[in-house]
């Protein structure tokens, strides 16, 4: 008799969660060297201000939501659309990932450092575990889970330490902050709508909702691309794809597993991002090689400690059968 695929099984299991997690990480990195290219690509000099920068991400979001939705309607031999209970949370996603989040972010890093920049977007972290767990009680706050995003964001502090300054301003750093909360939001979110929607689906309209928003607010705002040649169509092409993409395994991960088992890879991402960058454009990155390697260090680390921790009460808990998201109790 032929076993059954267990889909729950394969979701939950360390080698998914982990190749899953590193692939949504890699990708968002990616993105950091191809932004800069898509900037030079398409606005003169490479200057671009923040309303423009607006209409750059609304297209980006947009077209990544239509690419979402389509690939999988192909994948599924169906066309994928949102329960009509399910409007209102979509909306609400959109919101928290991608309008509040992106206007906070790209406003915000336009006055402050890079360096300060990805360390305090690093704190994403910190807050969907406290969110979910001080918030929503999805699950408990331990020792073991803090400490570990300790050491984590301490390897985003150590790629950065060259760049660092403890200067403070509100219309920067402040708004960076305020990005990552909603960041955080929007993954504890996306793990309470998904019991009841697909997350994919979930990932695809908000995409389309909140890129459409932020394409108009760029234009009224009079935000404009200066020229659209092979090169710009073809970077905006790659990262409407990757969000496509990483959103889509993210909400999978994140309906499945517990928020904090997740989001902890999330220090991945900038480490990421200073590596690629580093190779795709040299000349614009700084940092140095030992710096990478602790920073790597550090974030894997925190990595393993919260997720070696989590495997051991998922075997002592398995005789008794109960579900995953019930055992986050260390």
């Amino acid at each position: 008799m032929k076993k059954k695929f267990d889909l729950n099984k394969m979701v939950t299991s360390p080698w998914f969660i982990v190749l899953g997690a590193l692939l949504c990480c890699a990708l968002w990195g990616s993105a950091t060297p191809f932004i800069k290219m898509g900037y030079k690509a398409m606005f003169f000099d490479g200057y671009i201000s923040v309303q423009s920068i607006i209409l750059f991400a609304g297209i980006r979001f947009a077209a990544a939501g239509f690419i979402t939705i389509a690939i999988y309607s192909i994948a599924r031999k169906k066309i994928l659309y949102p329960k009509r209970q399910s409007l209102d949370k979509i909306a609400i996603v959109a919101a928290f990932q991608t309008i509040i989040q992106y206007f906070f972010f790209y406003v915000g890093l336009a006055n402050t450092s890079g360096a300060k920049g990805t360390i305090i977007s690093g704190s994403s972290s910190f807050f969907a575990i406290f969110i979910s767990s001080l918030i929503f009680r999805q699950e408990k706050l331990t020792v073991k889970k803090v400490v570990a995003c300790v050491v984590g964001f301490a390897g985003i502090i150590a790629v950065n330490l060259q760049g660092l300054d403890f200067s403070m301003n509100f219309t920067g750093d402040a708004f960076v902050l305020f990005s990552s909360i909603s960041l955080a939001f929007s993954s504890v979110l996306i793990k309470i709508f998904s019991k009841n929607e697909d997350p994919v689906v979930i990932s695809g309209y908000q995409f389309m909702l909140g890129g459409t928003v932020m394409i108009i607010g760029g234009i009224i705002a009079g935000g404009e691309i200066e020229f659209f040649d092979l090169a710009g169509a073809a970077i905006l092409v790659y990262l409407a794809f990757l969000s496509a993409i990483a959103y889509a395994v993210w909400g999978i991960l994140l309906k499945f597993n517990p928020v904090s088992k997740v989001t902890i890879f999330s220090f991945m991402t900038p480490v990421f991002g200073v590596l690629l960058t580093k190779i795709m454009l040299p000349d614009e990155s700084t940092v140095k090689l030992v710096n990478l390697l602790l920073s790597l260090v550090l974030v894997c680390a925190g990595v393993f400690m919260l997720n070696y921790t989590r495997q051991q009460k998922s075997v002592e808990s398995s005789a008794d059968s109960v579900p995953a998201e019930e055992t986050d109790s260390e």
